[in-house]
């Protein structure tokens, strides 16, 4: 059944959900709205990227672009390009192209995206067709993604990712040069393992520098020329400045109401995952940090009538961003934490040493949330948990994102112990026919009348 502000019951009048019946919607920090020209600004430097004489790579993975800024190589981020066309309901010319080749809807709808929208450049580049109308509005986008002259792959965790710059890398006659780094699982198994500590730590920590150090002769050969270090700790100090800010200002949401959601969140990541490091995203996060800082002065919070606050686990459902958000804000409910937004993208900036950036750019890389064994990768999200003081948790298994749902149920168990609420709702990270609404609906129903009785017993 279709939950909705009001419902009509058999022969009878409209009367209020007794969940969604508030018409609440999120308070959205307007500084995170405004943060959206600088990625679209982002996006228009990269169009003109070939114009302007520029070598592109693309990647997949990891938050790596920092090398290729320090570089003046321009780079495509394969799942932040289907993240934006699923923003824009722009990714069906894309994801329909690679179904059409023979690639599964099962597979990471990332990867279908972007290895669509591989296919439709090369359609362009033989015979000046983009393969789709170009009466629609979509096309002027679509046509403007710059082909690749290098291809890198730095995953983490997840075999698709692995294997997806493989197929583009053979989609294009295997004639793009390409490189791949290893970033191992930290197993956790030994007596010493810990978040961040242990001989298993330290060794693949040197591991992966030794090969973003290897990365940069490959930038070299491919560009000629000489890679510069003072550079690339130029561009991290910018990095490292707004990702300690997004922390201090995420830290800051423990305080009820949260003044910002992982909504807000959600919507910031483009600024320390695929962003140049200047100036311009320390000023977004300082002024996002400012208007946190406000909003508890004033008593102001994401949701406007603050009752229950919860953990969301999962990938984000790029296609309904705005829509969770107004969801969870109709029953007083404040998304306040995740994994994806609270234990990702420069996490721990104090690992990185200025004055040689490397390694402490590795030890980011490692501590990917699903690239820790079961044990601590739980540890480290009831950490998150209790500082923000959490009553329940969204599972969002992503129909096509296995590497961050495998472990979901295991996770839900440990929350449950600790007295928490979980449920579970099934969606995807960028293609829209797999999230139902009537089925989270239902389950939201069942959980927010559950912690409404808790609350009432206790």
């Amino acid at each position: 059944m279709q939950m909705t502000s009001e419902m009509t019951p058999p022969g009878g009048a409209k009367v209020a959900s007794p969940v969604f019946g508030n018409g609440m919607r999120a308070n959205r920090l307007s500084t995170t709205k405004r943060g959206g020209k600088l990625v679209n600004d982002y996006w228009a430097d990269l169009f003109r990227a070939k114009e302007e004489g520029k070598k592109i790579v693309w990647y997949n993975g990891t938050y790596i672009p920092p090398f290729f800024h320090a570089h003046d190589v321009a780079w495509v981020h394969g799942e932040a390009w289907a993240a934006y066309l699923a923003a824009k309901h722009g990714e069906m010319p894309a994801q329909q192209k690679g179904e059409a080749r023979g690639y599964d809807r099962e597979l990471c709808s990332y990867a279908r995206t972007h290895i669509g929208q591989a296919l439709i450049d090369l359609e362009k580049l033989k015979n000046g067709t983009l393969g789709i109308d170009d009466d629609d509005p979509r096309a002027e986008t679509m046509r403007k993604l710059p082909a690749p002259d290098m291809i890198i792959n730095a995953y983490p965790y997840c075999s698709s990712g692995q294997q997806w710059d493989d197929i583009t890398y053979r989609l294009f006659g295997k004639k793009i040069p390409i490189f791949t780094i290893s970033i191992p699982l930290l197993w956790g198994g030994r007596p010493d393992a810990g978040y961040m500590q242990g001989e298993e730590w330290q060794q693949r920590s040197q591991y992966v520098a030794k090969q973003l150090v290897a990365m940069t002769k490959f930038l070299e050969e491919h560009t000629g020329r000489k890679y510069d270090f003072d550079r690339l700790s130029e561009v991290m100090s910018y990095v490292k400045k707004a990702a300690t800010l997004r922390m201090e200002a995420m830290d800051l949401c423990a305080a009820t109401p949260a003044p910002a959601s992982f909504f807000d969140w959600i919507v910031s990541i483009a600024h320390v995952n695929f962003l140049p490091g200047t100036q311009a995203i320390v000023d977004y996060f300082e002024d996002v940090k400012a208007e946190i800082q406000q909003r508890i002065a004033d008593g102001v919070g994401a949701v406007p009538n603050e009752k229950y606050r919860l953990f969301f686990d999962g990938m984000m459902n790029w296609n309904k961003v705005g829509w969770l958000a107004d969801k969870f804000a109709a029953v007083d409910a404040t998304v306040v934490a995740g994994r994806y937004t609270h234990m990702s993208f420069w996490q721990e900036p104090q690992l990185v040493d200025l004055k040689n950036p490397v390694l402490g750019m590795a030890q980011n890389y490692l501590i990917c949330p699903n690239n820790h064994g079961a044990p601590i990768m739980i540890g480290e999200i009831e950490r998150v948990c209790d500082k923000f003081n959490i009553d329940g948790m969204v599972m969002h298994a992503s129909r096509t994102c296995r590497g961050m749902t495998n472990s979901q149920f295991l996770i839900a168990d440990s929350a449950k112990k600790k007295g928490r609420q979980a449920m579970f709702f099934e969606g995807d990270v960028a293609d829209e026919s797999f999230y139902k609404d009537e089925l989270l609906n239902t389950r939201l129903e069942a959980m927010i009348e559950t912690l409404e009785a808790k609350k009432r017993a206790a």
